[in-house]
């Protein structure tokens, strides 16, 4: 990475920071100098404008995400992409969820930045969507309810989550959020064989 990227790079993080401490209408070009340690014109260098700003760090926080899904493509599952999704969650210490719900929340006033957001979102169900069908084939995903359904399902799961973490934390503890992870593979896990007898014993 060269010095241009990697002090681009190094901006992002700040306003990553910046959002999630101070929310999207806090986080001014010159706050993020600020926690940058560095100029306004440093910031303006690299981006134009506050819009522009901020739909790099969506594309940052998603690039990430992308980096994830691609660390072990071989050993992709869905339990696997939902523990790693918790990892990366709780490595950011809240920073990167947090930023994320600002960003999500300013999408509705702004459609270009809606689309960036609609466009990215959309390549990822695609690659939960995959992972699902395969599974199905597989015997390891429920196979009643089409794999986009369940992909849109699970992600749903995880902003609901993302959402009420910052209002409940100490309800989102580690343990808990395991629990409710295995929970979650659980529904949509294929019944267990004769389970439906025994039900109606």
């Amino acid at each position: 990475m060269g010095d241009r990227d990697a002090k681009r790079a190094e901006l992002l993080e700040a306003a990553i920071t910046v959002i999630a401490r101070d929310g999207y209408a806090g986080a001014s070009m010159r706050n993020v100098a600020k926690h940058a340690g560095c100029t306004t014109g440093a910031v303006t260098y690299y981006f134009a404008n506050k819009e522009e700003m901020i739909t790099e760090v969506a594309q940052s926080l998603f690039d990430q995400v992308d980096t994830m899904l691609a660390a072990n493509p071989s050993e992709m599952s869905i339990p696997s992409l939902l523990r790693q999704w918790m990892e990366w969650v709780n490595d950011g210490e809240s920073t990167l969820w947090l930023s994320w719900l600002q960003l999500l929340t300013h999408a509705r006033h702004e459609p270009a930045f809606a689309h960036v957001i609609k466009q990215r979102y959309a390549r990822l169900r695609q690659v939960f969507t995959r992972v699902i069908e395969a599974e199905q084939r597989q015997g390891k995903v429920r196979d009643d309810i089409p794999p986009d359904v369940l992909a849109d399902q699970i992600s749903t799961i995880c902003d609901g989550w993302l959402m009420m973490m910052p209002i409940e934390p100490e309800r989102f503890s580690a343990e808990r959020g395991n629990a409710l992870l295995d929970a979650l593979i659980k529904l949509i896990s294929p019944p267990a064989k004769g389970s439906g007898a025994r039900k109606n014993k």
